[in-house]
């Protein structure tokens, strides 16, 4: 089997673009209809609880599109699992707008969550897989920037929406552009993508697709499973912050309705700057040092914000939860993309333990919130990363002590 040739340096920094521009993408995706549940709500005139089950479709949607996208990111490649994905992903944001505004169909609506969620999370994996390989050929971390993508690209999907929703716009219309930009942008974005060509086999015309008892092995695989347990530990830190840190504000700190809104921004901003600012010093310090410091630091201010009511000191608790859950995920990513044969078992794998955070965390945090507050119940999260930072070795680089 012949080794592909490295591509030259604009190539390479075509496709660091291309994925960053697939991250951003995403973002756009998911925050677009995610900031409409309240009007989706009214146009299908449901209840909360009929709502909660409608975005249960999603998530029960994006956990098989976890399970099945190892397979196939090995049979279509990288960059046709992301465009695909995505375009298919889009196609629901658009049924979600019309079963709400056009058809008044739940029907309808819980089928574009299902469409959206399990194909977005197939692109998800797919996404990873390549940006690990544009890792391994740029030669430096880059995975925090491409999830610092993400994070910017629902910051600016959010602030779009809010301006659509004070002009009036309805939700069908509003979800039908979405899906046509996301469409569009993802043609775009994933045509400088290169790492299909230098995957093994890829410019030979060898199979490059280990068979399925191969590629299960990985479940098997005890570092697989810890890099799992550092991304969980991690993803329940970011998780639990988007789904009660506002609403924990405003019930048991006295906070307006704005003011947790704008402390929720704060810890977005917060893991964001270090998304940004991430890589370069997982190049300097290691991926061991990164985590064990990232958890410290989200450890330090979820403790600062459970037991201190003092606001300087809970804005400073709030900073720290957010710099300290920046990278947890994204190097746990970079590790399970170490081996380019195995990438796309291994950060599927991955993707499936540690997004089980977002399937367990609200329902498990909301019950212990109803019993010993907010706040308490997120002692549950403080315990999960240390356990992160415990097993933070499995990510450790090959060949580096």
């Amino acid at each position: 089997m012949s080794v592909p040739a490295a591509p030259a340096r604009d190539r390479l920094v075509l496709w660091g673009s291309g994925v960053f521009a697939v991250f951003v993408v995403s973002g756009i995706g998911l925050a677009s209809w995610l900031a409409r549940i309240p009007a989706i709500r009214d146009g299908l005139d449901v209840s909360t609880a009929q709502m909660g089950f409608l975005l249960v479709g999603g998530a029960g949607g994006a956990m098989a599109g976890l399970l099945v996208a190892g397979q196939l990111v090995h049979m279509l490649g990288s960059r046709r699992t992301i465009l695909w994905g995505l375009t298919v992903a889009a196609i629901g944001i658009a049924l979600v707008g019309i079963g709400t505004d056009v058809l008044h169909s739940y029907a309808v609506a819980f089928a574009g969550f299902f469409l959206f969620g399990s194909t977005s999370a197939a692109a998800d994996v797919a996404q990873n897989v390549e940006g690990g390989s544009a890792e391994r050929a740029i030669g430096r971390s880059m995975l925090p920037l491409f999830h610092a993508g993400f994070s910017l690209g629902s910051v600016a999907g959010a602030g779009v929406s809010a301006l659509v929703v004070y002009a009036g716009v309805p939700v069908w219309s509003h979800l039908a552009v979405v899906a046509a930009v996301v469409v569009v942008a993802v043609a775009i974005a994933t045509r400088p993508l290169l790492g299909d060509r230098l995957a093994p086999g890829g410019d030979s015309g060898e199979s490059r697709r280990p068979a399925l008892s191969e590629r299960m092995k990985v479940w098997r695989d005890p570092a697989t499973l810890l890099l799992g347990l550092v991304a969980l530990g991690m993803a329940f830190a970011e998780g639990s912050a988007n789904d009660w840190l506002a609403l924990a504000m405003v019930d048991e700190r006295g906070q307006s309705a704005a003011t947790g809104a704008l402390l929720l921004g704060l810890f977005t901003a917060a893991m964001t700057a270090g998304r940004v600012a991430g890589g370069p010093v997982v190049d300097r310090l290691g991926r061991v040092l990164v985590l064990r410091a990232s958890a410290a630091t989200a450890l330090a201010g979820l403790l600062l914000v459970i037991f201190v009511e003092q606001p300087v000191v809970l804005v400073l608790g709030i900073v720290l939860w957010g710099l300290g859950s920046a990278l947890g995920f994204p190097v746990a990513v970079s590790a399970a993309s170490d081996n380019a044969e195995t990438a796309a078992s291994r950060v599927s794998a991955v993707s499936v333990i540690a997004y089980s955070a977002f399937l367990i965390g609200p329902p498990l945090l909301g019950v212990l919130g109803e019993n010993v507050g907010l706040l308490r119940a997120l002692l549950v999260v403080a315990a999960l990363i240390v356990v992160a930072g415990i097993v933070a070795p499995a990510a450790r680089e090959p060949g580096r002590r």
